[in-house]
């Protein structure tokens, strides 16, 4: 079922939307990911500008160039734990800030998410009662895109201080629901490497606001 529809999100969901720009970016030989410009414009200030007026708040989990991060004009919050243990332990930092019931997680290289995002994953989650939900579009299921309740933040931290990594692994503990944007063919597309980001160049165009 297709449920993407822009014209709908009208109301701020009660979500703490976390852009996740703390990696490594190695196929950019290191260079921080969300500070690499699209346009003139850093991928992480495209997604936070895709969310903002739809969450809530929005903050981001950075380890580098803090106040580069801090001028696109959201909270920044560091990872916690050493040694850049990945997604989840950004999440898991930014869950200690985040003023929210429901935190939306989304990585900083996928410019061109859909407007309603925030509105569909946490409607959907409301009404299947569930407390996790991720987005999936016809490329597959985008499971680091995902909406998490904060009464399972606990079971995360257990997660990852184990050494839990994988997003999907842990996302198997729990109910999910799968929610389906089929709309724009380039909704999730992800800049992992310069060619992408040569692609997205192409088709920024469409979606400056």
């Amino acid at each position: 079922m297709n449920l993407s529809n822009p014209e709908r999100c009208a109301e701020p969901r009660p979500v703490s939307a976390v852009i996740l720009a703390g990696g490594l970016a190695r196929r950019f030989q290191g260079e921080d990911k969300g500070l690499i410009e699209l346009s003139y414009r850093p991928l992480a200030a495209w997604v936070a500008e895709r969310l903002s007026g739809h969450a809530v708040e929005v903050l981001i989990n950075a380890n580098r160039n803090l106040s580069r991060y801090a001028a696109i004009g959201h909270t920044v919050v560091p990872d916690h734990l050493p040694d850049n243990p990945g997604p989840l332990a950004g999440l898991l930092s930014a869950a200690r800030t985040a003023q929210q019931e429901w935190l939306l997680c989304v990585p900083c290289d996928v410019p061109f998410l859909p407007l309603d995002l925030v509105m569909q994953l946490h409607d959907h989650a409301i009404a299947s009662q569930v407390q996790l939900a991720r987005a999936a579009d016809e490329t597959g299921t985008h499971f680091a895109v995902m909406l998490v309740h904060r009464e399972l933040i606990a079971d995360l931290d257990k997660f990852v201080r184990e050494g839990g990594r994988q997003v999907q692994a842990w996302q198997a503990r729990h109910a999910s629901e799968t929610i389906y944007f089929g709309n724009d063919p380039y909704a999730f597309l992800n800049i992992n490497t310069p060619d992408d980001l040569k692609k997205a160049e192409r088709i920024a165009h469409r979606y400056a606001r």
